[in-house]
């Protein structure tokens, strides 16, 4: 892991994978998960010939925590904006969920073309209210944070009954942090509840997503509660360009419930565009 400082002072954690010289393409995970949300997309494209970052958002993980607690959806965006102008040649975006969104009103409202391509992991403007109020009810679930590791996996247990449950809860632990007073927290600042997905004027994301003109791929879990047909439709008629699979088998989290289908599609996508 690095911490790469963008020029609006915010730092953000980054693992790399791969050869620099090779096409770059940058994970975006969903909002209160981290950059370790993609399982083994990093190696897996690293391996493929591609050149793979996966990044902590803003308050997330181990990136910075917004002094001012800014977690507006354009603060993402802009974030995501100085990133991509770091790398010599435009970059491919990978963004699931709050990453997708972010990717997408970032390239849709940049001065100039920032990325190559773009990948949207089970994620549309017009979203099914049920599923992203579900997510919020789960973040909002455990103020006072977790007696053990146990208790925080039964607590996502309950959230994703489609997943088995893993008995080794090491990996939980990269998206929990303990605390002077022996509690789990979630590894994201709490403030972010209060101001994510916030932007105006309201039809912004939409005029962005209008303005797409890159190659896209819109992937939706087969048992997705945020993404459902009408979002799907409104999203292909916005942009007749893209393209569209979905997963099997996978809720909301693809690449946690599905990793190896979800690389595979993605690899599929990226090879025609690299």
């Amino acid at each position: 892991m690095i911490k790469l400082q963008i020029d609006n002072g915010m730092k953000l954690a980054i693992d790399f994978a791969g050869n620099s010289n090779d096409q770059a393409v940058i994970f975006f995970h969903g909002g209160g998960q981290t950059r370790h949300a993609w399982g083994e997309a990093l190696e897996v494209l690293a391996k493929a010939g591609y050149f793979a970052a996966t990044v902590d958002l803003r308050g997330h993980g181990h990136s910075d925590w917004a002094e001012d607690g800014n977690y507006r959806l354009d603060a993402f965006a802009d974030d995501i904006i100085k990133l991509c102008a770091m790398f010599d040649h435009k970059p491919i975006l990978v963004g699931a969920s709050l990453g997708g969104l972010s990717s997408l009103l970032a390239i849709g409202s940049a001065d100039t073309e920032i990325a190559r391509a773009l990948v949207l992991v089970d994620i549309v403007p017009k979203v099914n209210t049920v599923g992203t109020d579900h997510i919020k009810d789960f973040m909002s679930a455990s103020p006072d944070g977790f007696a053990s590791l146990e208790e925080a996996a039964d607590a996502i247990a309950a959230y994703t009954p489609q997943r088995k449950r893993r008995k080794d809860l090491s990996g939980l632990s990269k998206n929990l942090r303990l605390r002077d007073n022996g509690r789990y927290y979630w590894h994201w600042d709490p403030r972010f509840l209060a101001s994510s997905n916030q932007i105006n004027p309201e039809n912004t994301l939409e005029i962005a997503t209008d303005n797409i003109r890159v190659p896209v791929l819109l992937v939706r879990g087969e048992q997705s509660d945020v993404v459902d047909d009408s979002g799907v439709a409104d999203f292909l008629q916005r942009i007749p360009h893209a393209e569209y699979v979905q997963v099997s088998g996978a809720a909301h989290m693809i690449a946690g419930d599905s990793n190896q289908q979800f690389n595979q599609v993605v690899l599929e996508f990226l090879n025609k565009h690299k």
